[in-house]
C-alpha cells in the first residue's frame, strides 16, 4: 500500500511539471497480430477533465480488419451460453451442453465502429482504454462444418455464414456482432508522432444462412492479441514544462 501511495505521489508530482492540451486529436495506425493479422485505422478526440487535463475521455471512429485461418465460433447468444443478460452473465458459468461450434475454413471481415476512449497522461505517456460501442461488419460469405451437441441430423454438416451486419455493445456475451478493445501505452516521439502498444480483444461474429440449434444462427469468436501503432497528431501536442 505504502508503495503505490508512493507512486501516485511521484507521478502526480512530476505530472504537475507540465502542461497538458485541453482537446486530443490522434490518427492511429494498429496492427495486431498472432494467431490472425488484424489492421486498424482510428480517429479519436478527446477532452480533459479536472485543472491539470491529464485525464481524459472522448470518442473515435475505428475501421477494423480481420484476416485468419481456421477458427471455431461458438454460439454466440447470452441467452444461451451463459442462460442470463446484461452484466449478470459475466459472473455465470456457460452452459456446455448449449454450446456449438462453426468451425470455418477462413475469416475475413471489416467493420467500422464507433468507439469511447479513456486515457491518463505521465508526461509523454499515455495509458489508455477504448472499446467499440456500435457501428456495423461486412465481408464474404464462408464455409465450415458445423459441430452440434444435440443435433445428428446437423452435426458434422456444412454451413454457410456472414459476418453479423450490426454490432452493439452491451455487456459480455449480451454483445451484438464483431467489436474491438484495447489497453494501451503510447510515447510521444515528438509533438506530432508517437508510438502505441498494448492488447487488442476482439470478438469476431458471423451469422448463418439458416437457423441451427437452439433456434440460433449467431457464432462468435474471441481473441486476445498484441498490437502495435503509430500514432500522429495534425495538432501539436504540448507537454510543455512548467518548472
Amino acid at each position: 500500500m505504502k508503495k503505490i501511495l508512493i507512486f501516485l505521489l511521484i507521478s502526480s508530482s512530476l505530472s504537475a511539471q507540465y502542461q497538458y492540451t485541453k482537446t486530443q486529436r490522434n490518427l492511429d495506425f494498429a496492427l495486431a497480430f498472432g494467431t490472425a493479422a488484424s489492421p486498424s485505422v482510428s480517429y479519436q478526440k478527446l477532452y480533459g477533465i479536472g485543472k491539470s487535463d491529464r485525464f481524459k475521455i472522448g470518442w473515435g471512429v475505428r475501421l477494423n480488419t480481420f484476416f485468419s485461418g481456421q477458427k471455431d465460433y461458438i454460439t454466440a447468444p447470452a441467452s444461451l451460453t451463459s442462460g442470463k443478460q446484461s452484466i449478470v452473465a459475466l459472473f455465470t458459468e456457460n452452459i456446455a451442453s448449449n454450446l456449438d461450434t462453426l468451425q470455418l475454413t477462413k475469416s475475413a471481415l471489416g467493420s467500422l465502429n464507433g468507439k469511447v476512449v479513456l486515457q491518463y497522461s505521465f508526461r509523454k505517456l499515455d495509458i489508455g482504454f477504448n472499446i467499440d460501442a456500435v457501428g456495423f461488419s461486412f465481408g464474404k460469405k464462408q464455409s465450415g462444418k458445423f459441430v452440434a451437441n444435440e443435433s445428428k441430423s446437423l452435426n458434422n454438416s456444412t454451413q454457410t455464414a456472414k459476418p453479423t451486419p450490426l454490432n452493439l455493445l452491451l455487456i459480455s456475451d449480451s454483445d451484438i456482432g464483431s467489436l474491438n478493445s484495447e489497453l494501451y501505452f503510447r510515447y510521444w516521439v515528438n509533438d506530432r508522432f508517437a508510438v502505441r502498444a498494448g492488447a487488442s480483444f476482439q470478438f469476431l461474429e458471423y451469422t448463418t444462412d439458416k437457423v441451427l440449434t437452439f433456434e440460433n444462427d449467431r457464432f462468435r469468436h474471441k481473441t486476445l492479441l498484441p498490437f502495435v501503432a503509430i500514432t500522429y497528431s495534425p495538432f501539436k501536442m504540448i507537454y510543455k514544462d512548467v518548472r
